[in-house]
C-alpha cells in the first residue's frame, strides 16, 4: 500500500516508534468503526501487532475478533501483519 493511501492513524503507527498501545488503539478503531470504517481484517492485524509489541489486552481482543471472521479473513490479517513487520 502506498504511503499516500494510508489513513492518518496508520501513518502514526509507521516505524519503530509504534508502541503496543498505539497499535492496540488502531485495532480498537477498526473493530468498532471509530473514525474509520469497521474492518475486522485490519482490526485483527493491529491487535496481532500490538500483542507482539507487548500490549497485554491485544491477544484477547484478537481472539474475539477472529471468532467473527472466516479462516480466509484471518489468513489475510496475518499476511498483512507480516507485511507491515517487514516494512518497519
Amino acid at each position: 500500500m502506498a504511503r499516500l493511501d494510508m489513513a492518518p492513524a496508520e501513518m502514526m503507527a509507521e516505524g519503530q516508534a509504534a508502541t503496543g498501545d498505539i497499535l492496540f488503539q488502531l485495532g480498537v478503531m477498526y473493530a468498532t468503526g471509530r473514525t474509520v470504517p469497521t474492518d475486522l481484517v485490519a482490526a485483527h492485524k493491529w491487535f496481532n501487532l500490538a500483542a507482539q509489541r507487548g500490549n497485554t489486552d491485544a491477544a484477547r481482543y484478537r481472539r474475539e475478533v477472529a471468532a467473527e471472521m472466516t479462516a480466509a479473513e484471518v489468513a489475510a490479517a496475518q499476511r498483512e501483519a507480516r507485511e507491515w513487520m517487514s516494512r518497519v
